[in-house]
């Protein structure tokens, strides 16, 4: 089905996004935020609430609702939390989500403190970061143990960062750093997932185009618990037929993988089994006869909302796909191609 997508406007909502802080457990300003732009496409039909967890959830009334659908991105991120204050003021983490810790040396970050709202700049590094005053800079390892947050403030004991309102538990938000190049790449953390709920907002833009209704009821589920495990698991309605779920993480690209950044992934298999076979072939099908640039994938490491829902005893049918992804779970990047192709699948599966 030929659909105009506005990917100007799917960008700069992606960006708005990638900008909004919601590592796991802080997810009100981002689900807010996606709320708000979904609100202000005016599809006709439309109805949004949240669950008892904070998940959005969207429904847009289709032709029929013999097989009804859902469609699921998650907005939840990595990030940390603060786990000690050590005795130098300084911050031990305890990560939310799965990283390697070299992967965020180095990064700038922001401390959310509870109590009062008030935020902090600082820095993740190392115990012993400056080469001038280690010789094993290099090769020490990283680890809960030996990386620290250094705070932007005048802090040098445990007693100054208390009394600054930091306290044990506060969310240390990692900086996106986003950029979008003249050669259509898309480079940010936090692509995982949040492209994905761009992928569903451009959808829904293109589709509020057209005047036409989806081929069945549809829901759009923006889950904000995936990173830990369970942000599916519950909200999806219990008479949807088919899920199908559009993760960043999905179409990671790296040795022994299919995927790349250019194509829509469609996965085949991940870490908790098969996907619906009938799924795949028909999320095949709708790319070949429409032209859409695709790559089929397992993921060996890799677990979905999709396959939270199933555990939770969720009785449909699932599928996966997502744009292609370079270094997942890291300062990651895809390409404007990508995120189109899996647009145009997106639409022509919720449309046929």
């Amino acid at each position: 089905m030929p659909v105009a997508l506005d990917m100007d406007a799917t960008l700069r909502f992606l960006t708005g996004l990638l900008a909004t802080p919601s590592p796991t457990g802080y997810h009100e300003e981002a689900i807010a935020y996606v709320s708000n732009a979904f609100a202000d496409l005016h599809l006709p039909g439309l109805s949004m609430r949240q669950n008892s967890k904070g998940a959005l959830i969207a429904t847009l009334q289709g032709q029929r609702t013999t097989s009804p659908r859902a469609l699921a991105a998650h907005v939840d991120t990595l990030g940390a939390m603060v786990c000690e204050i050590k005795s130098n003021g300084r911050l031990m983490l305890t990560q939310i989500g799965s990283y390697a810790w070299q992967s965020i040396e180095g990064e700038n970050v922001t401390v959310h403190c509870s109590g009062d709202g008030k935020r902090y700049r600082g820095t993740v590094q190392t115990v012993n970061p400056s080469v001038h005053t280690s010789k094993k800079v290099s090769e020490a390892k990283r680890e809960q143990e030996t990386m620290e947050v250094r705070l932007d403030a005048r802090t040098a004991s445990k007693g100054e960062t208390l009394a600054l309102g930091i306290d044990v538990g506060d969310f240390v938000f990692l900086d996106p750093r986003t950029e979008i190049t003249d050669t259509g790449y898309i480079k940010s953390r936090h692509l995982d997932d949040k492209a994905g709920v761009a992928v569903l907002y451009g959808a829904l833009l293109a589709i509020g185009a057209t005047a036409i209704l989806p081929a069945q009821r549809t829901t759009f589920f923006i889950s904000n618990y995936e990173e830990v495990g369970h942000g599916a698991a519950t909200g999806i309605p219990g008479d949807v037929a088919e899920l199908l779920v559009v993760d960043m993480a999905a179409s990671t690209t790296g040795e022994h993988q299919n995927s790349d950044e250019y194509s829509v992934g469609i996965c085949a298999k991940d870490s908790s089994g098969p996907y619906d076979l009938q799924m795949r072939r028909r999320l095949v099908q709708l790319c070949r006869q429409e032209g859409i640039s695709y790559k089929l994938d397992t993921y060996p490491y890799y677990g979905s909302d999709g396959s939270a829902f199933l555990r939770a005893g969720g009785d449909v049918r699932v599928g996966l796909i997502g744009p292609g992804l370079d270094a997942s779970h890291g300062y990651e990047r895809t390409h404007r191609d990508s995120l189109e192709a899996t647009i145009r699948l997106a639409i022509n599966y919720i449309m046929t």
